[in-house]
């Protein structure tokens, strides 16, 4: 018999935690942060507190109510003995999207990721790279003591190493990764925080509750990876995926194989009136598009797109060549891009510029240490972007924005290149954006601001990251699942309308299949 528990992600778009069980032996499908959550009590300048551990996630009901996070985390007036603590062999990660994987930190250290090389990679690299707090965490942490008697608050010591997550490769780890997973930059300073690292395996040398098969699949971000596990049961997850990208035919080799499976649980950002959502834009049309406004361009080009979308990165890498222009990317992008050539040996920084920001790195040893001894040479100053604009197209997005300030363009083109507004706080951001665009007499291309003030967009510059409903509509029936399990979306009825076998559930309830 098999239980099968949706613990978030049920109702909504992101934050999926899905438990899938066999004779008391588990996994979790992802264990991401639910973005719609965090926003109904937290935003930029609100969040939760550090000190507190998993106190004020839990008590808002962010995180599920169970018995398998990091003792490190849980203060003393938190009780979390009387939970259920269910077995958690793992979580398979489809991918590095925070929405599927920003919650990996908070769990016991004791349960391994499951992940593509290129995954392990990316969640590595921006932890690195990125801010510390609880949440974030995702490949090594940073242990809690008690700050004092009370033990109400909880603060990390330099003094304890950080201590890194197993990590289980769905391919063989090239040495490069094993080297890049088991060490920080900055570890080896005077005073430094000392860094314990944890086994990096191959799939196939792991033991798991259910014999699981990985499938790389296409999604906007690279090392998005399908699973199908089989035990008494053979279940078919998803992640999140398409068809029209570059892997397109990868993601029709998973949902060949997903043929054999009885349950399908399948995101559904997408899911919708056929006439709504059945014109899909492929990256070619992404290029072509965006080609067209920069061969007219002779002031600066801005690229506004996902960080972690290396595919659009590639796409204007492409324009700029075309143009004759040097694509500029961020510190923290290199160092992303460093993080996937550890992972697959491939060199994604040629030819590339490095945004010289104003700012003081010497904390960022991620930064001096690794892009600085990389590319140093290819460091490129606000001074050569304000002085020889018509040689450069620089990659930033809404939070790099401040850059313009140094920069001090006095024409040029912005180009968005992301989803749409979602949110009534995307909606602000985008009203935000609309005032930088318009101080330095930028024209703006993928979005505009309407009269009212609310958002409006060209989808000929953005390929979604996620299956259109027709193409939901063919892996369905493709698959043919016996029963099927829509999660990741906020249109269950358009499955149930359109499908057999579908269960709708709720966040927390338990399917025996």
């Amino acid at each position: 018999m098999t239980f099968l528990t949706v613990l978030d992600g049920a109702q909504g778009i992101g934050g999926n935690k899905i438990h899938v069980e066999e004779k008391g032996k588990g996994l979790f499908l992802d264990f991401g942060k639910n973005f719609g959550k965090y926003g109904m009590y937290f935003e930029e300048f609100l969040k939760n507190r550090d000190l507190r551990g998993i106190h004020d996630l839990m008590y808002l009901g962010l995180i599920p109510k169970l018995n398998i996070y990091r003792k490190d985390l849980v203060p003393s007036d938190l009780r979390v003995d009387s939970f259920p603590a269910p077995d958690v062999a793992a979580v398979l990660v489809s991918h590095a999207h925070v929405d599927h994987t920003g919650n990996i930190g908070l769990l016991d250290l004791g349960i391994p990721v499951v992940a593509s090389p290129l995954s392990l990679a990316i969640m590595k690299g921006m932890q690195d790279s990125g801010v510390s707090s609880v949440d974030t965490e995702t490949s090594y942490a940073s242990p809690r003591l008690p700050l004092d008697e009370s033990g109400l608050m909880l603060r990390a010591d330099k003094k304890i190493p950080h201590t890194c997550r197993e990590s289980i490769c769905t391919t063989r780890p090239r040495d490069e990764l094993v080297a890049f997973l088991s060490s920080r930059p900055g570890q080896e300073g005077p005073g430094a925080k000392k860094f314990e690292p944890a086994p990096c395996r191959s799939l196939d040398n792991v033991a798991l509750p259910f014999a699981v098969t990985p499938y790389e699949v296409d999604h906007s971000i690279v090392g998005a990876t399908a699973y199908i596990l089989r035990g008494d049961t053979t279940i078919a997850y998803t992640g999140d995926i398409r068809l029209h990208g570059r892997l397109g035919e990868k993601t029709r080799d998973f949902v060949h194989h997903a043929k054999d499976a009885s349950v399908l649980i399948i995101e559904g950002t997408r899911a919708g009136p056929r006439e709504r959502s059945a014109a899909v834009t492929s990256e070619q049309t992404v290029y072509e598009t965006c080609l067209a406004d920069a061969e007219d361009q002779e002031g600066l080009i801005i690229a506004d797109f996902s960080p972690r979308n290396f595919e659009r990165m590639d796409t204007f890498s492409r324009i700029a060549q075309e143009t004759g222009r040097t694509l500029v990317v961020t510190a923290k992008d290199l160092y992303l891009l460093h993080a996937l050539g550890c992972a697959d040996g491939t060199c994604r920084y040629q030819g590339l510029g490095v945004y010289a920001e104003l700012a003081d790195i010497r904390k960022r040893k991620w930064e001096t240490e690794v892009v600085m001894g990389k590319a140093s040479h290819q460091y490129i100053s606000h001074k050569e972007l304000r002085n020889y604009p018509e040689e450069y197209i620089a990659c930033f997005s809404f939070f790099d924005i401040r850059h313009l300030l140094d920069i001090r363009p006095e024409s040029g083109l912005y180009i968005y290149s992301a989803c749409e507004a979602f949110s009534e706080e995307m909606e602000i951001d985008f009203r935000r954006l609309w005032q930088w665009i318009r101080r330095f007499g930028l024209e703006a291309r993928g979005f505009a601001i309407r009269d009212d003030g609310s958002p409006e967009f060209d989808f000929r510059y953005h390929a979604s990251g996620h299956a259109s409903a027709d193409d939901l509509a063919w892996i369905i029936d493709q698959a043919d699942p016996d029963v099927l399990v829509p999660v990741h979306t906020e249109n269950h009825r358009w499955f149930a309308e359109n499908f057999g076998g579908v269960r709708i559930v709720q966040d927390g309830e338990r399917l025996t299949i």
